[in-house]
Formats: C-alpha cells, structure tokens, sequence
C-alpha cells in the first residue's frame, strides 16, 4: 500500500470510532483534541485525513495549508464549520453523517415539548430553592392538541410518529414535499399561515439556509394562537429571537423551548432571562447511542474512501473514477450551480426535472452531473442534510420526476446543460455551458439570452424594458453602500420584458428586496447566492 496513510482526530470521538481506524493496516491516528488555530495549521500539512465535530473550525486559511488533505469527515451533520468552498476548490471531499443522530435530535424534541407544557426544568428550580409552589407551574396536556412541525424530513419523519403516539395532531408545513409523500408520514401538509393560525404547539426541522432565516418572525408570531408554545431544535436564526421574545412579553407566546440560538454559546441571551423559555446548550445530538453511531459511521466513510476511494455521504463530490475527474469536474460544478439557482428561484414543490445534455459532455457520462443538479436543486431547502449519494433518493422521495435527453451536437456550444423545472404553477428554465473548458457561464435564462458568471451573490430582476430601471437600482444599492461587479441584461423585444442580472459584492440588508420591489417598472427581484 506503500506509505503510511495519516489522519487526525481533532475533536473528541467516541471510543470504537477509533477502533475502526486504529484497527486498519497502512494507517496512523492521531488524536489532537483542542488545537489552537496556529496549531491546527501548522500540523495539517502531513495529514491526508481530518475528522472533526463542532468545535474545530476549518477556515480556508487550515484548509489551504492542508496540502496533503484529501478527505475531511464531521461526524455529525452542521458544517458550519467547514469551509466547503475552499475545500471543493482544492479537490477535498467533504463528508458528514446526515441520519445517524437523527432519532437523538427528535427525542429531544419531544423531551422539550413535555418539559415546556408541564414547566418541569422551572419546578425543580424552585423546590431546589426549597419552596414548593404546586399552583405556580399549572401545565397544558399534550393529548389531543396540534403539533404544526415545520419541515418534514428525517428528523421531522421521527417527530410526527412520536407525538401520534403521544394523541396529537399533526399537521406540517414544508414546500418541498407533495402532499401524498407528507400523508405517508401521517402528517396533514398545510400552508405556513394555516399551521400558524391552527397550531397549539410549533417544532423546527429545517436547516438554516437564505429561505429559513428568521422565517418565524413578528408577523409569523402575530398569526399564532395566543398561548402557542414553541420549540425549536433544530438551527438557531430560524427564530428571530427578538420577535419571539417581543412575543413571550405580550402572552401570544405561553412558553419556548431552546436547544439552538442565533449565537452560540448563547450566554447571556436575555430570552433566558424569561421565566416562560426553558433551554439547553445545543444537546440535540447528545446521546451516547448518537455520538457512538456518528464516530463510526464517519471514520468507516475516511477509512473506505482513503483505501478503497468510495465516497459515502460526500456534500461537495459524487464518486467519478480519478481518470475522467479532471474532465468532469467544471461540468459537476456547472451542473450544482443552475440546480441551485433554479432551486433558488422556484416559489412552489418542484414535480419534475428535465436535464437536456448536448455535446462534447454526452461523452464523459452523465450520471454524476445528474446527481450534481439534483444536489444544487436541493441544497436551497434541506440544507447540508442532502448530498452527492442520497440525491436521488431525496428527489423521489419529494415526488420529484426526473428525465434526461441526450443530443451528440450543440448548435451554439460545444458542450451544453439546460435545466427546465416544472412546479403545479410555473416553470422555469436555464441553459450554461463552460468557455475554454474551465469557466462555468449561465447563457440562457427562460426567454432570455444571457452571459452570466454562476457564482458570488446576484440579484436577480425581471422588469419592464423601459429607461432608467437599471439606474434606479443602482441609486438604491449604493445608497447601502452595496457595489456591483457586475451586470448582464437580456430582453425578449425593445420596450417589452427584460431581466437584469447583478452581482453583487456583498449580500442585500433585510429589507432591501422589497425596497427594489417598489421601484417603478420592476415586475419581481429575487437573491441567489451561488
């Protein structure tokens, strides 16, 4: 096998996680918990594996001084911590464990949900404070009441089944999941504003992306019903915090329930000031069952794909044989970035895919891009949950329909990738393609011919064609101090439709969307970040 293999343990594993390494031939562990930043980068350099929880950070600057690295494994599933573009840009596979903490995270859910309605964590507070108040801590029984979960996913799927057990009704809101698949779960898909207005008590399971942050907020709280508890296990910044305590103060909240918060550790966090939010610092995955079964499951992913190079759970590359790599790789990244924007732009559940392949990339296999759209489409809903191995799956469970047609030619390019998506109420449509081989171009967008780079953060606008749209936009901008880099226009006919494509240095504040919206001639502006 030749040299030795090296990997390095940066965070505390469980015990037969490091059995499953320590007992491979050819390869050296080391376990170096609590590195300092200066530490980490100085000794990555002779490693060819990092595995890590949540407390290393892998900034770009660790990540480029890896220059040996070739697999980094979270065990866990948030990589908040990781630094994905950078590794990406040096071939680094990144893998995490999405389902193997998932049963720990929905018990705790659950475990929140009792606590809070029968006030427990502020009873035994008070009697270790020797008093005992029976009347202080009346509770809310959980028989019979509504649960409105929001996403329905793995965790989600493990919710619902638990509190049916427990005589609720569940109802879920998640736009990215058909009805029949949501009935399946025994959950009744409703809009967000119907699970506000009918929901006793509220669970989170979605990722933090663009579309969740602060997704509860003050007019999200002001149509609940008064006396709505709330839990929230799954990423801090879904809440807005300052809106739920608002919503606490007034009584329209009874009672929250917090395993996650905006920042973390959330020391001094004045919503645990109120007597009526119960917390816990982020124990979603904390059980011995969980951290067992991720130190495993991520040190047998480094252990197969360093000796066998079988990438299981990778977020940021599908499994391609090294010879074609180096051809394939401007279309998988090429393929991921139009599956995101489209995912991006689509307002309603997406039921089918239609990837058309013309050219010179009908020749490497089509498989992997496949799979590389469907990641890109599905990134912008479920988060770091979705990767280059359950795809496929996510997207059929989804109900998402998926065709692809061949053609050997290209009228204008010598390689092409067009995306169309097809929700119940629109459809929508890009084409790209790559200029000398390596640079990723966007050339077509609906009925619109464009040249886009498909990367930073862009503003996406369709307004009428009519002067002084564009100038407009850029008074409001810079009035932010929000730079453009740069612009790309298209329209179908002079003074008809057109759309405007800005990139844009730095994301837009809130607010700001619909400040633009408001502007004369603009039809719809929307953020995507690639």
């Amino acid at each position: 096998m030749g040299e030795m293999i090296k990997v390095l343990v940066c965070d505390p594993l469980s015990q037969k996680g490091l059995e499953v390494l320590e007992q491979v031939k050819g390869l050296k562990v080391d376990l170096k918990p609590g590195l300092s930043p200066e530490a980490l980068k100085q000794a990555i350099g002779e490693y060819d594996a990092v595995i890590i929880r949540s407390e290393t950070q892998l900034k770009a600057d660790i990540i480029e001084a890896g220059t040996h690295l070739k697999v980094i494994g979270r065990a866990g599933i948030g990589l908040d911590n990781v630094d994905l573009p950078a590794a990406t840009k040096r071939g680094i596979v990144v893998m995490n464990t999405p389902q193997e903490n998932a049963i720990a995270a929905a018990e705790h859910t659950i475990a929140m949900m009792l606590s809070i309605s029968r006030k427990i964590p502020q009873a035994v507070s008070c009697l270790r404070g020797g008093k005992w108040e029976k009347k202080k801590f009346m509770g809310v029984e959980l028989y019979n009441k509504t649960l409105g979960m929001i996403g329905i996913g793995v965790i989600g799927t493990i919710v619902a089944d638990r509190a049916r057990g427990l005589k609720m009704k569940v109802i879920g809101f998640d736009p990215y999941l058909s009805p029949d698949v949501a009935a399946k779960k025994g959950v009744e898909l409703v809009p967000l504003e119907e699970l506000l207005n009918r929901s006793d008590f509220i669970t989170i399971h979605t990722p933090l992306t663009g579309e969740t942050r602060n997704l509860i907020d003050q007019d999200a709280f002001e149509k609940t019903k008064k006396g709505v508890i709330l839990v929230n296990c799954a990423r801090g910044g879904i809440v807005n915090e300052k809106a739920l305590y608002e919503a606490i103060r007034t009584g329209k909240v009874a009672g929250a329930a917090l395993d996650v918060f905006e920042k973390e550790p959330a020391v001094g966090n004045p919503l645990l000031e109120l007597e009526e939010v119960i917390g816990t610092p982020h124990l979603g995955a904390s059980t011995e069952e969980a951290q067992e079964n991720v130190a495993i499951a991520i040190s047998q992913q480094v252990v197969d794909y360093l000796i066998h190079g079988e990438a299981r759970n990778a977020v940021n590359m599908p499994a391609v044989s090294p010879d074609i790599l180096p051809f394939l790789k401007p279309y998988l990244r090429l393929a991921e970035k139009l599956g995101s924007f489209l995912g991006q732009v689509s307002n309603y559940a997406i039921e089918e895919v239609l990837i058309e392949y013309q050219g010179e990339v009908v020749e490497y296999g089509t498989k992997p891009i496949t799979i590389s759209v469907l990641k890109g489409l599905l990134t912008p809903f479920v988060g770091e949950t979705v990767n280059f191995v359950n795809a496929p799956i996510m997207a059929r469970e989804r109900g998402i329909r998926v065709t692809e047609s061949f053609s050997e030619t290209s009228e204008d390019f010598a390689s092409l990738i067009a995306l169309t998506v097809r929700s119940k109420m629109e459809q929508n449509y890009i084409a790209g393609t790559l200029f000398g081989r390596k640079e990723l171009r966007i050339v077509r967008l609906n009925d619109f011919l464009i040249e886009a780079l498909p990367e930073g953060y862009i503003l996406l606008v369709n307004n009428y064609d009519r002067p002084g749209v564009i100038g407009n936009i850029g008074m409001a901008l810079g009035t932010r101090d929000i730079n453009i880099a740069t612009m790309q226009f298209g329209r179908d006919r002079m003074g008809g439709m057109a759309i405007s494509l800005l990139h844009l240095d730095s994301p837009l504040p809130t607010g700001m969307l619909g400040e633009i919206l408001r502007l004369p001639n603009i039809i719809s502006v929307r953020q995507i970040k690639l």
